[in-house]
């Protein structure tokens, strides 16, 4: 058993103490840190448009008070000004850069107002939308008077329409707990999804750089291929939580430094107080079982391979089969109660994705929980049996890997020792 403590503490240090490590983790806190106050950067860089101006020239003589009064309303960015002068002459102010735009203000046939943007480029649609939200109001408050409608009849006019939702089922979720259990599942999806790809290739290429300094000879020979399997699968597992550790931790303050919500901290921010706790519990199990069974698969994918070029074309089937869980959790998250995504939750390969998916969202019966977890678990334990032979041989192939069928070829080289 000292082997494989060995072997797992040093396949973690090795890795932890790399510069594409380091890197790649500076670089996502960075990037964490940046989302996470992303509104403030905005609102940084946006301190200039607070300085905008629109000039406004009123050919009807009249709009223009009224219209300044809805736009001032609900715009606080962007100024408009009357000018007194002419097109052209307002054209040449917008093209040195003096107004940001030029809005003319007209009557149309109905005697109702209309207007023309003029600007450099009609790329900011912030800007115009906002004129156009402006005289739409302007529009509404002209037409009320013009065809005898009081205040209160408008007002009526634009009330949203009724529409209740009612579910039969009992301890089904409201519409709020859906909403907070989407977020939360979309999140925790991209989580799983980037996790295993990013760790199940980081474990072959492990394998891979080891087979080809011959390194591998040597471990084969004094540690049993379960050991070394599972002494990699689980060194880079203790890796990639010291690096989630270090990402949450600082998004986390991050958050906390930007959130209004005090002491309920990340959850509050996400609005995930009322999520469930097993939601999280079941979270942490679907990750911790497909980490397991990509990482496993991956790990004698990698013995397979003699150069670390061809790691990547080995693994490519195992990246499909996480994208199209990904993607298909995707087309879940709108209809979670869907046939075929009912199906594909009790596929292994499927399962962490899709029924972490369903368990977030449905209230399913938990015999459906505990088949999908037996298929998961089941499969995990065979693709590590079947895998350490694979894996044993594997490591002692060399020459360029063509195709699958050098799994034969290691099965056989694992029957001869």
């Amino acid at each position: 058993m000292n082997k494989f403590w060995i072997i797992l503490f040093h396949t973690y240090t090795s890795k932890l103490k790399t510069k594409s490590f380091i890197v790649t983790t500076l670089i996502t806190a960075a990037l964490v840190i940046g989302l996470t106050n992303f509104q403030t950067i905005i609102e940084m860089f946006d301190k200039g448009d607070n300085d905008k101006k629109i000039a406004v020239i009123d050919e009807t003589g009249e709009l223009y008070p009224q219209f300044k009064q809805h736009f001032t309303s609900f715009s606080d960015k962007l100024a408009v000004e009357q000018f007194a002068g002419t097109v052209e002459e307002a054209k040449s102010k917008v093209s040195v850069g003096e107004y940001s735009g030029l809005l003319e203000l007209s009557y149309d046939q109905e005697q109702l107002p209309k207007g023309v943007f003029t600007a450099q480029s009609i790329t900011d649609s912030q800007s115009y939308s906002q004129l156009e939200q402006g005289l739409q109001q302007l529009k509404v408050t002209l037409a009320t008077a013009k065809f005898g409608l009081t205040t209160e009849q408008v007002n009526q006019l634009y009330v949203p329409v009724t529409f209740e939702k009612v579910a039969l089922e009992e301890d089904a979720k409201t519409e709020e707990e859906l909403n907070q259990a989407r977020g939360l599942v979309y999140i925790l999806l991209f989580v799983i999804y980037f996790a295993v790809i990013m760790y199940a290739s980081m474990i072959a290429m492990e394998v891979a750089t080891e087979k080809s300094s011959r390194v591998m000879e040597i471990l084969i020979s004094s540690v049993s291929p379960i050991k070394l399997m599972f002494g990699k699968i689980l060194g880079i597992a203790l890796l990639s939580i010291t690096q989630f550790a270090f990402i949450l931790t600082l998004g986390y303050l991050s958050l906390k430094l930007n959130s209004t919500s005090g002491g309920e901290g990340i959850f509050s921010f996400f609005g995930f107080l009322d999520v469930p706790i097993t939601t999280f519990i079941y979270a942490i199990v679907f990750f911790i079982l497909g980490y397991l069974l990509f990482a496993t698969l991956a790990a004698f994918l990698g013995s397979l391979v003699s150069r670390i070029e061809d790691v990547q074309q080995m693994i490519t089937p195992m990246t499909l089969l996480i994208v199209i869980a990904f993607m298909i959790a995707m087309f879940g998250l709108g209809k979670p109660e869907a046939p075929f995504i009912t199906v594909t939750s009790f596929i292994p390969f499927f399962a962490p994705m899709i029924m972490f998916l369903r368990v977030g969202m449905l209230n399913i019966p938990f015999w459906e929980i505990s088949l999908s977890l037996g298929l998961l678990v089941v499969t995990i334990v065979l693709l590590a049996v079947f895998g350490a032979r694979v894996y044993r041989g594997g490591v002692l192939m060399y020459g360029k890997t063509t195709s699958f069928k050098d799994i034969k070829k290691a099965l056989q080289l694992t029957k001869k020792e």
